[in-house]
């Protein structure tokens, strides 16, 4: 009898496991992937490119690896890649502070140093289905959980490309919640005979590969971890910006590991990537996790049967190899660095290199135009004359020797007086000037060393500076950090109305891994400045400290592609860069996503257009691509309402060029803009174009 019973138990579980149905209603068969069963195991096969082809053997059995196999056809014969892997996720879960300052915005957190556990995801294999996504294949596999975080992992390959990515895509009931996930590939046997990376130095490094190889974080270059086989390479890698949290710097923090028993949770051996928990020791505000919220945690495959070096080349394709493409007609500019090199080097009494670090570090990036935010923190910015004329000539003065004919190292600061909350200025040529005037001084002096000096008193002042000097200012970090409720509650002001405040700027801040774009909380208010009647803009800034040559500086980089010809020289002043900027004609990009060109009824960013009685409007947009783009919006609003039109773009494969026609209806409206985004979460979005 009890032989009887244990043979029938063994039946039952042989019964379900092959019973397990996969639901299917969502493929479809026509964009050349396919879908088979196999026993437990799902096989999708997907074209990697013109000939070759990209093959998932997903095991649906509990208790058996995941991936039974990852293979990529080379000259048409099938190579295994890797084999009997299970994705693995460690989910930190922590506590956001909602009530001391701004919600879901806040930046001042430190969710590192309030309590706070990891947990390992667990994968519990009950029901499939596959979808078709325009080009790409979506599979999902429930159930996952960690803590009071439930959803399925998703599986997604993507047509023309050995790309895939891997999410465990969860969400809570739980308010208040911040978190962080690591992810990666793990293994129980001898998948990989080496681990490879490109270090800080961008030097190829391997080392074996050693299932008793103890856990090690490791820095890289490019946020890339490859583990190598006999038949080719399989290079791991997060989203290129969206995985980063924002912080005040861009320490490289050993983004990637390989080992076995990572974070004592996971005990298999694996390669994959990493968040620190500790940023950099400042403010540390990690991911919101806001109730409900489908919380992407992911990651991205690339497949190469040659060795890891050409593996990592295909990687960095998709960030240009992390730096910013020439595009025709525009040159780069990015804002908000606080290298403090005046204060810290040049007036230090230290050795003054004849070429920077950073500047390097800017060049090598693609970047042609920086605008610096000096003295904030170091320096007399509010005198005594005497320092503070001096450390603003040593800033004019290496900013002169350091730029060249393609490249500019312009002046600014982060002066954070006069306006309320934190903003940038901006003056197309030196200018010498001290935040602060007492009642009996003069407005604008001439001193026999440094010529006219202004002193400014209060926002008048500050307004009228501008103005004499044809300067811009704007909010800095709006609506977060220092700038907590601003330009909200300064745009009655006289100041904030003028052409010479240019609007805000621009940083994924916060971090949230459920929205399909960066940063909505700019987006959101340059669609607000625009409804207030104000022409304003939205430029890019980093907000970081030091850039160094072994920092993560891409990830927290982002750019305007200013619509110059040509850079003017610095000894002549660059008064074009702020008339682009004033007039609106550029785009912002984290890098991936290009807009060559862009046009409404034939005006482009920053005009204004005279739409037809019946409001029917054609939008052109190029659109240069590398990850494959999943939607654009065409944003524009009536002076109370925004209004979004969401295009698809899922049909689109990777590194891409298109001209996009997109016809519309704008009756009604007064402004219109565009944004696009991309399956890593990278993006682009133009300037308004104003309608009549």
């Amino acid at each position: 009898m009890k032989k009887y019973i244990v043979g029938f138990l063994v039946l039952s579980g042989w019964i379900a496991r092959a019973q397990m149905r996969v639901d299917q209603t969502g493929f479809q068969p026509q964009n050349g992937a396919t879908i088979s069963r196999r026993g437990t195991d799902l096989v999708v096969n997907w074209p990697a490119s013109a000939n070759e082809k990209g093959k998932l053997v997903l095991n649906l059995e509990n208790g058996k690896p995941l991936f039974n196999s990852i293979q990529l056809s080379k000259r048409g014969a099938f190579k295994e890649i890797a084999k009997a892997l299970d994705p693995a996720f460690v989910l930190t879960v922590g506590k956001r502070d909602l009530i001391s300052q701004n919600g879901w915005n806040i930046f001042f957190d430190k969710t590192n140093k309030l309590p706070h556990k990891a947990y390992a995801v667990a994968l519990n294999k009950r029901s499939a289905s596959v979808t078709t996504v325009g080009s790409r294949t979506v599979v999902r596999i429930s159930d996952v959980q960690a803590a009071t975080f439930k959803g399925a992992i998703e599986i997604t390959v993507y047509n023309g490309s050995p790309l895939f990515n891997v999410a465990a895509v969860m969400a809570t009931e739980v308010d208040s919640t911040a978190i962080l996930y690591d992810a990666g590939l793990v293994t129980t046997q001898p998948v990989w005979k080496s681990i490879a990376w490109s270090d800080t130095e961008n030097k190829m490094q391997r080392i074996p590969a050693r299932l008793n190889q103890e856990n090690k974080a490791q820095a890289v270059k490019y946020r890339t971890i490859i583990g190598v086989g006999d038949q080719g390479s399989l290079a791991v890698f997060p989203a290129p910006h969206q995985y980063f949290y924002p912080l005040d710097e861009a320490f490289n923090l050993d983004f990637t590991w390989y080992g076995s028993g990572y974070r004592r949770l996971v005990p298999a051996f694996g390669i994959g990537i990493r968040q620190d928990l500790m940023g950099d020791r400042r403010w540390v505000p990690w991911v919101n996790a806001p109730p409900k919220t489908q919380q992407r945690l992911n990651f991205f495959c690339l497949l190469s049967t040659e060795a890891p070096d050409q593996a990592l080349d295909e990687v960095k394709r998709f960030t240009h190899n992390d730096r910013y493409p020439v595009v025709a007609g525009y040159k780069t500019m990015s804002s908000h660095f606080h290298n403090e090199f005046t204060m810290n080097v040049v007036l230090a009494n230290k050795p003054i290199p004849e070429k920077p670090a950073f500047v390097d570090v800017f060049k090598n990036a693609g970047v042609n135009i920086v605008h610096l935010a000096e003295f904030h923190g170091p320096g007399h910015p509010k005198g005594p004359d005497s320092l503070r004329l001096r450390e603003l000539k040593a800033l004019f003065e290496q900013c002169k020797r350091l730029s060249t004919n393609d490249f500019l190292l312009l002046p600014g600061e982060e002066p954070n007086n006069f306006f309320g909350g934190h903003w940038l200025e901006f003056f197309p040529k030196p200018v010498y000037w001290i935040m602060a005037r007492k009642p009996e001084m003069p407005f604008v002096t001439e001193d026999p060393a440094y010529g006219k000096v202004y002193r400014i008193a209060d926002k008048n002042d500050m307004l009228k500076l501008l103005q004499l000097e044809n300067g811009l200012a704007w909010t800095a970090h709006a609506r977060t950090k220092g700038s907590t409720g601003f330009p909200d509650a300064y745009k009655e002001e006289e100041f904030f109305k003028s052409d010479h405040f240019f609007g805000a700027a621009w940083k994924n801040i916060p971090a949230d891994l459920s929205e399909p774009r960066l940063s909505r909380r700019v987006l959101d208010l340059m669609d607000d400045m625009a409804n207030w009647g104000h022409k304003k803009h939205v430029i890019a800034e980093s907000d970081i400290f030091t850039m160094e040559p072994e920092n993560e500086t891409y990830a927290h980089l982002n750019v305007n592609y200013l619509q110059l010809d040509k850079l003017p020289d610095y000894s002549q002043g660059w008064q074009p860069v702020l008339d682009i900027m004033k007039q609106g004609k550029f785009f912002v990009t984290t890098g991936e996503v290009l807009f060559p060109a862009f046009s409404v009824h034939g005006k482009g960013a920053g005009e204004t257009v005279r739409l037809p009685d019946d409001g029917k409007t054609t939008i052109a947009l190029e659109v240069d691509w590398t990850f494959p783009l999943t939607f654009a919006e065409i944003v524009s609003g009536d002076g109370k309402t925004v209004f979004r039109e969401r295009i698809d773009l899922t049909k689109t494969l990777p590194f891409g060029k298109q001209k996009f026609t997109f016809n519309t209806n704008l009756k009604g409206k007064k402004w219109v803009r565009v944004e696009v985004w991309d399956a890593a979460v990278n993006g682009a979005f133009t300037q308004q174009v104003w309608l009549e």
